[in-house]
């Protein structure tokens, strides 16, 4: 063997070594939060509250989904809804709701005004400015949550400091290869990166679930006007948050989000519209992402391995230390249960992952809400239909 192929060869082993002293270092600091939050006392603290919910369309779950929101143990607290039309398919599920909830303070608001193309950041401008309380709590269609989660996720406001509160999530997948790997997904590998954030440098972003902060702490950063045509609306009003000067904390309260069955074209789009979304909020990060993924790196390692031993050696330390990270995040911290059901699939998402990751660099072109957008420094630009085109609108395009 030459000089110059024994070094390359040497330089991917040690390169190997990266992801899974990662899986290692994730686990630990992941152990660290959950038992340093399990034992953690809250401050009494209930001020009134108005959960704000933007929604379009429904999945296999929705309304009881919303009637999570409706059994909170909390003294005083409204809930707000937003549809784009009348013809909504939530919009017949509100109505029921708020005959099944009587006691309940519910209202509904209908076709919020058009100030950027994000459709959720319009709705929720809507909701804030019929808020009737200074706290509020942000949450998507397909959240669903325990009965302590208002008092949860509230109680930190009792310091002035604090300017938003965000969550964790587990899954409630239907029985899909597609969803029940997003699901995973989510809980064996994206929580770990965002505990390791927490760990390092802290919270500077919101996860889009589950965000409470408060109308003074919108106005410090210009309302949600200021991220009307963003494309990453959780992360910007996290970020913006804590440049103004606030904390961002992750509350001990895990909630629910749904993982309705997806076609193949469905999952591909979904996933890329994520990934293409992390890579314009941190493009360096989401760059680094390639040392966090050990089953590539592991192959590399086996196929170039100078003995089998060596070889089975990374391999076997690949599903040890990937398995650890799966459990301690996942299953003992945020207690999913579809990755306790699934966590054979762990190695398929990681290489669904590796693939999405690399597919993520060949355009800044996203799907959301059946519409094709153009992401321009974290702006969503609409990309003109054959048929606007036809008829001379003026949707503008953006470059590549």
């Amino acid at each position: 063997m030459n000089h110059a192929h024994a070094s390359w060869r040497d330089a991917v082993l040690l390169v190997a070594l990266i992801p899974l002293m990662y899986y290692a270092l994730a686990s630990f600091v992941a152990w660290r939060f959950f038992r340093k939050i399990r034992v953690c006392k809250l401050p009494e603290f209930a001020p009134p509250v108005s959960i704000l919910k933007p929604l379009h369309g429904v999945d296999f779950a929705s309304y009881e989904n919303y009637m999570s929101f409706c059994r909170q143990d909390y003294p005083d607290y409204e809930i707000l809804f937003a549809v784009n039309e009348d013809t909504d398919p939530a919009a017949p599920l509100l109505r029921r709701l708020q005959a099944e909830f009587p006691g309940r303070r519910i209202r509904v608001l209908v076709r919020a005004e058009q100030l950027g193309a994000n459709r959720k950041v319009n709705s929720l401008i809507s909701l804030v400015r019929e808020a009737q309380h200074e706290v509020v709590v942000l949450s998507d269609g397909d959240v669903r949550v325990g009965p302590q989660y208002l008092r949860q996720v509230v109680a930190p406001f009792a310091s002035k400091k604090i300017g938003a509160v965000t969550c964790l999530y587990r899954a409630i997948a239907e029985r899909n290869l597609g969803a029940e790997i997003e699901a995973i997904g989510a809980s064996s590998d994206f929580f770990a990166g965002v505990l390791m954030a927490e760990w390092t440098e802290g919270i500077s972003f919101g996860l889009g679930a589950s965000i409470a902060t408060t109308k003074s702490w919108l106005a410090k950063i210009g309302g949600l006007e200021a991220i009307a045509d963003l494309l990453a609306d959780d992360y910007e009003l996290g970020n913006r948050i804590v440049k103004a000067g606030g904390e961002v904390v992750l509350s001990a309260e895990s909630v629910w989000t749904m993982y309705p069955a997806q076609t193949a074209r469905s999952f591909w789009q979904h996933q890329l519209r994520w990934a293409r979304t992390v890579r314009a909020c941190r493009p360096l990060a989401y760059a680094a992402l390639i040392l966090t993924q050990g089953l590539p790196w592991v192959v590399l390692a086996a196929l170039v391995a100078p003995t089998k031993w060596s070889a089975l050696l990374y391999v076997l330390s690949y599903l040890i230390l990937r398995s650890t990270l799966a459990w301690t995040v996942g299953i003992w911290g945020i207690q999913d249960e579809v990755l306790r059901r699934r966590v054979w699939l762990v190695p398929l998402r990681d290489a669904v992952r590796f693939i999405i990751w690399l597919a993520s660099f060949t355009s800044n072109r996203v799907t959301w809400g059946g519409r094709e957008y153009i992401v321009d420094r974290g702006k969503m630009v609409p990309v003109a239909s054959e048929n606007e085109a036809a008829a001379g609108e003026t949707t503008i395009q953006a470059p590549r």
